[in-house]
Formats: structure tokens, C-alpha cells, sequence
């Protein structure tokens, strides 16, 4: 496979993984409008081009909440990751501490917190959902503590899951999902062995000490529904900020005074996000809300961003609009489903290349240069 973007990567995924599993990672909520729209707006977002700029030495490398990372770029929670690939959170994350990037662990990985900190070199974050079980929160950040994670990502924009209609489709959800599920996986015998019948165990691992036999797979949206909490509120962030001392980043803001709140109720950062498109369809587009967003909360904290992410060139297009980093979901998902740790890693290359091309032909030499005056916005 000859892989030059994250396109080719998605191709290539969607021949080797099982319907359920490409549908899910691909997919987004309602009609994907949000979906289209987060891609498209920042696909549309021009780059100045500028000349006589000695641009010999490009500098792509960042500082986020104490961590150096050498591209603006953390590998963000993908559920089921460990589906996509064999015990795929740990190829991913040992993918990531090579390049020198950040890597975020899901609530909802395969590979559990203990095995994806063994294959990691680097410290990685940890990303959390409000459960209704708040003891078994309380005993995922004290895991999480333990085990060194270095920043908590707080997801609050699924108090219930989004209207997901290719999950129904699919075989992810719904009547006869287990059998469905099956047969696809018989059609896709590579994946089958690796990961079907070598990536064992097929659960929630960060969840099976809990919940034991209900952390399943048998119906993954099922469960999503039935054990997030609807009733989340700013005080839940509150006992979190008690519960934990490191870096505290709230995801899922689109709105100034949200973004606001966040600093009110001590959080270290934001990420701009709307769940890649996976929750509210008719969403405004991350590229959309940024720029607002970083002008509300200014210095007060950091503020990164996600969703419709699939260049390097997008990575800029980015930090233009006032982030400061970058979280990617789909593009790495991706690239693992396609080739494992070295697929990740071929991504990453690629994105880094992009990012460097970009910046010299824009006439700027590092990350921090990168600004609202890099777009051409006529």
C-alpha cells in the first residue's frame, strides 16, 4: 500500500475491517451534517502564500501543559481502537512516544490503562466520561493517578449518545448485531485472525473490573446509553477537580460561555470539539467555533482543538483560528486499521512533512509564528 494521505489510509481501512467496525469509526450522527461540515469549512479556510522568507529551518515543535511534544499533535480517544488493530490503544500509543507526541487513552478502549502505559515510553493522557457509577470514576482517576497519566481529559458532550444511523445499519447495534457481526468478520479473514481471534480479549478494559460481564461488546451502544449520565453538570467538574491535581482539559466546547465556565470551574484547558460530528448533527464546525472560543477565555488556559483534522496543512489551518494543539480521532484510526503501529507511524510522517511544507511556503519558521494572519480571509 502506497499511503500518501489520510484518504489512502481510509480506503485501505474500509477494505480490511469488518462493516460494524468501519461504520463506526467512519460514520457520524443524524444526515453527517456536521461530519461534512467540519472538513469542509477548514478544507475552505486559504493559506497566504508569502515569498522571500528564509525559511531553511522549520521548528514544529510544542509545549502543552508542561510536555514537549515535537509536532502540535495528540493522538485523541478513539473508542474501540483495539478492535481496528491487534490491542491497536497499544500499538497507537507506542506509535505516538516514537514520534514524540502526546497519545490520549479512551474510557471505552479494548487495551486496558495499565497495558497501554506499559507500551508507551512517554507519559500519556487519559480521557474520561461521566458514568453514573460515580465510585467507579473515582477508582479511574485514582488508576489513572497511579499509573503516571500525566493530564485528564474530561469528554462532557455525551450525556447521551447521538442519533448514529449506520450503527443500526451496521450490525453495531440493534437485532441480530452479534450474528451480522460474524458474518462480516468471515468475509474479512485477515482481520478475523489477527485481531478477531489473536487480539483477545474482546472488551471495555478499562471498564470489566466494574461492571465484569455488562463491559462487553454484545451491544457497545446499548451500553454507552444505559451507564453515561444525562444529569452531568458543572459541578461534576468540580469533585473531578478535587479528585485530581494534574492537568484537567474539559472536551466537547463550542460555545464562548461554556468555554468561560470552564475556567470558572478550574479547568487547566478546552478542546474545541464537536465529537468529530458524532453528536449533534446541525452543529456549528469546529473551525467555526474556535475562533470565538480562544477570544472568550484569551490566556486563561489552553485551548486545543479537533474534528475534520486530515493534513498537516488542516493542523495549521488550526492553530491559525487560536489553538494550540491539535487532537486527531478518524485520520489515526485509520492508519492503524490500514497498517498498525506502522501505519500510525507513516501518518504521522506525513503529517509532520505537510505541517513543514505548509509553514515554509507561508513564510513562517515555527509553531509559535502561526496566527489569524497566516489565512487569506477575503
Amino acid at each position: 500500500m502506497i499511503a500518501t494521505s489520510t484518504g489512502d489510509f481510509r480506503l485501505a481501512a474500509r477494505r480490511r475491517l469488518p462493516r460494524f467496525l468501519f461504520d463506526y469509526v467512519d460514520g457520524g450522527a443524524g444526515a453527517e451534517v456536521t461530519l461534512r461540515r467540519n472538513e469542509a469549512d477548514l478544507e475552505a479556510l486559504a493559506i497566504r502564500q508569502r515569498v522571500f522568507r528564509d525559511v531553511r529551518e522549520i521548528d514544529l515543535s510544542c509545549t502543552l501543559f508542561s510536555q514537549r511534544f515535537s509536532l502540535p499533535i495528540v493522538l485523541g480517544p478513539v473508542g474501540l481502537a483495539g478492535m481496528y488493530a491487534r490491542r491497536g490503544e497499544a500499538q497507537a500509543a507506542r506509535a505516538a512516544a516514537d514520534r514524540d507526541i502526546g497519545f490520549c487513552l479512551s474510557t471505552v478502549s479494548v487495551c486496558a490503562l495499565d497495558e497501554v502505559v506499559a507500551a508507551s515510553s512517554r507519559p500519556i493522557w487519559f480521557q474520561l466520561y461521566v458514568i453514573r457509577d460515580r465510585g467507579f470514576m473515582r477508582d479511574l482517576l485514582a488508576r489513572a493517578k497511579a499509573q503516571g497519566v500525566r493530564a485528564l481529559v474530561f469528554t462532557v458532550d455525551m450525556p447521551v449518545p447521538g442519533m448514529r444511523r449506520r450503527d443500526a445499519h451496521s450490525g453495531l447495534s440493534g437485532s441480530w448485531a452479534g450474528i451480522r457481526r460474524l458474518l462480516q468478520a468471515a468475509g474479512r479473514p485477515g482481520w478475523a485472525w489477527d485481531v478477531g481471534i489473536r487480539g483477545r480479549p474482546h472488551i471495555l478494559g478499562n471498564v470489566a473490573p466494574v461492571l465484569g460481564k455488562a463491559s462487553g461488546l454484545e451491544d457497545f451502544m446499548g451500553w454507552l446509553a444505559a451507564n453515561f449520565d444525562p444529569a452531568v453538570e458543572w459541578r461534576d467538574l468540580e469533585w473531578i477537580r478535587e479528585a485530581w491535581d494534574g492537568p484537567l482539559i474539559v472536551k466537547g466546547i463550542l460555545d464562548p460561555e461554556d468555554a468561560r465556565d470552564a475556567v470558572r470551574f478550574g479547568a487547566d484547558g478546552v478542546v474545541v470539539s464537536n465529537h468529530g460530528g458524532r453528536q449533534l448533527d446541525g452543529a456549528l464546525s469546529t473551525a467555526r467555533a474556535l475562533p470565538s472560543v480562544a477570544e472568550a477565555v484569551g490566556d486563561r488556559l489552553a485551548v486545543l482543538a479537533d474534528s475534520g483534522i486530515r493534513s498537516g496543512a488542516d493542523v495549521v489551518r488550526m492553530l491559525a483560528l487560536g489553538a494550540r494543539g491539535v487532537l486527531l480521532g478518524r485520520a489515526w484510526a485509520y492508519a492503524l486499521a490500514a497498517a498498525g503501529e506502522a501505519g500510525v507511524a507513516r501518518l504521522l510522517d506525513l503529517f509532520a512533512a505537510e505541517m513543514r511544507t505548509t509553514l515554509a511556503l507561508a513564510g513562517a519558521r515555527a509553531i509559535a509564528d502561526v496566527d489569524m494572519s497566516l489565512l487569506d480571509l477575503r
